[in-house]
């Protein structure tokens, strides 16, 4: 397993757990994991159910502040800020945006959907509005399914275009950091290749982590990956290495399909 000492040879990470436990009671979810993601890159988690990939995800912008058993130890720094130390949490959210699994759109139009937030954020200009509304659904690739059709509900659009709707609502925010958590769980091939194709062209703008069972998808997008088991951090590197020469066993049992 990979120890925190280990881990501390980044000069500057965006995104860094130190020695991270989280407990749901007596249950540990996440135990002592320490790794950096950096800048502008998409760092893939991999690990079977129940290994702690989802509660990492949620401590980078609080969601796990939800759950109200759950008890985080160590720190969890977004530029260099313990993020469990900001009294802001609306503020690292609208840093770090997050996608779940199933696409939760709500009961409004594809336009509103993706204004809401903006507009509650203090955005009032329709010009203004209009032009986010238009820049996020275009790097969602949806704008060309939609632009004539603004006004329908977003919970008519298809599964995969409502992900998509996700995406952009997620990016309304102009993030800097984007959190996906087994986005393409729901949906067709077609559209979970278009998404990724959308997260390549993201990255040159923010910093993107993304939890996956899919190690071929990890593979195609991550830059580097980290390997969870059993709430333990046992490998993480580049993601070439990762899926070709792995250090730990346990890792090469896991990415060519010997368990999970």
């Amino acid at each position: 397993m990979v120890n925190a000492a280990q881990h501390r040879q980044f000069t500057t990470a965006h995104v860094e757990f130190d020695n991270v436990t989280v407990r749901y009671g007596p249950k540990v979810a996440v135990d002592g994991i320490s790794l950096a993601i950096r800048e502008k890159e998409i760092f893939g988690i991999i690990g079977p159910a129940n290994s702690g990939k989802t509660t990492l995800l949620k401590c980078i912008n609080r969601t796990i502040d939800f759950t109200s058993s759950a008890v985080v130890e160590g720190a969890v720094r977004v530029g260099g800020q313990d993020v469990n130390r900001l009294r802001d949490v609306c503020g690292l959210r609208r840093r770090v945006g997050m996608v779940f699994p199933l696409p939760v759109g709500l009961p409004l139009s594809v336009y509103e959907n993706v204004a809401y937030a903006p507009r509650r954020a203090g955005m009032h200009s329709s010009e203004q509005l209009a032009s986010l509304v238009e820049e996020c659904l275009r790097q969602a690739m949806l704008w060309d399914e939609v632009k004539d059709r603004l006004h329908t509900l977003g919970t008519r659009l298809s599964g995969g275009q409502q992900q998509r709707l996700t995406i952009a609502r997620a990016l309304s925010h102009r993030p800097e950091i984007l959190c996906l958590d087994e986005f393409s769980i729901a949906i067709d091939p077609v559209t979970t290749m278009k998404i990724e194709d959308v997260l390549l062209e993201l990255r040159e703008k923010m910093t993107i982590v993304l939890v996956t069972n899919l190690v071929q998808q990890a593979h195609r997008l991550a830059d580097r990956t980290a390997f969870l088991n059993d709430s333990h951090l046992i490998e993480v590197g580049d993601s070439d290495k990762i899926f070709s020469q792995p250090e730990q066993q346990l890792t090469a049992d896991y990415v060519s399909g010997a368990f999970g």
